[in-house]
């Protein structure tokens, strides 16, 4: 493996939840290593059965997974993964020594997002996740996002309409980073929870309520507010072009 427990590997980005399922004791701390460095909380798992375990008590923002792992190979665990409502659009990134043509196309057929083939770099490894993540979790990068006038900017933490800065909590801060990110979609209570607070946290939904409202309070003072609009018996929709009320 070309990997190194390097400091200088680090990129910024926003931290995520990695799980890495790889049975090789040597290459599963060197991953875990430098995507700790990187600002990643890594969770490890030696095979499916452990994987699921993890999975159950947290779901993660994305799964590196080795092709050969002692049970279920890495293969079919993508495909099982790929079968599960509640893991199926969870970003995997496999990893293995196999190089050729059909291997790749075999894994990505799988479920994968991304195939990585060993030895690789950890500057490799951080960039892959981070081009996966902007593709599948855009909300988990920290790409600066501008709509209608609304800037949002995760490196910073700052949020500004037309130029004036706007104070945001955490959580709003989060939810509307979660609905710029994915623009007029409709989402419901739950997706938002699972999507902004993690499924493993239980809360109710009428949460997202009050923090809806905080959020709207927040956005007041540009007429942003306004973007936040409510889809009766559905949710909740972020809208470039919103109509004139949002109650």
């Amino acid at each position: 493996m070309e990997l190194s427990c390097c400091p200088h590997t680090v990129l910024t980005h926003m931290a995520s939840t990695i799980l890495v399922v790889e049975d090789e004791p040597a290459i599963a701390e060197l991953v875990a290593v430098n995507l700790s460095f990187a600002g990643h909380k890594v969770l490890r798992a030696a095979d499916s059965i452990q994987a699921d375990t993890l999975i159950r008590a947290e779901l993660p923002d994305l799964i590196l997974l080795d092709w050969m792992l002692p049970g279920m190979s890495g293969v079919n665990y993508a495909k099982k993964l790929r079968t599960d409502e509640r893991t199926r659009d969870v970003p995997i990134i496999m990893l293995t020594a196999r190089s050729q043509e059909g291997d790749k196309v075999e894994g990505l057929e799988s479920g994968a997002d991304d195939y990585m083939t060993k030895p690789f770099s950890p500057r490799e490894l951080i960039a892959r996740i981070k081009a996966v993540m902007r593709r599948r979790a855009p909300q988990l990068t920290d790409d600066t996002v501008e709509i209608a006038g609304l800037k949002l900017d995760p490196q910073t933490h700052r949020v500004s309409g037309g130029g004036q800065a706007l104070e945001l909590g955490p959580t709003e801060f989060r939810l509307l980073h979660f609905f710029m990110t994915h623009p007029e979609r409709v989402h419901s209570r739950s997706q938002l929870l699972d999507h902004v607070w993690g499924d493993h946290v239980f809360v109710e939904e009428r949460t997202v309520d009050v923090h809806i409202r905080r959020l709207r309070q927040a956005l007041t003072p540009t007429g942003h507010d306004r973007h936040v609009e409510t889809v009766r018996g559905s949710g909740y929709r972020f809208t470039a072009l919103p109509t004139e009320s949002n109650s």
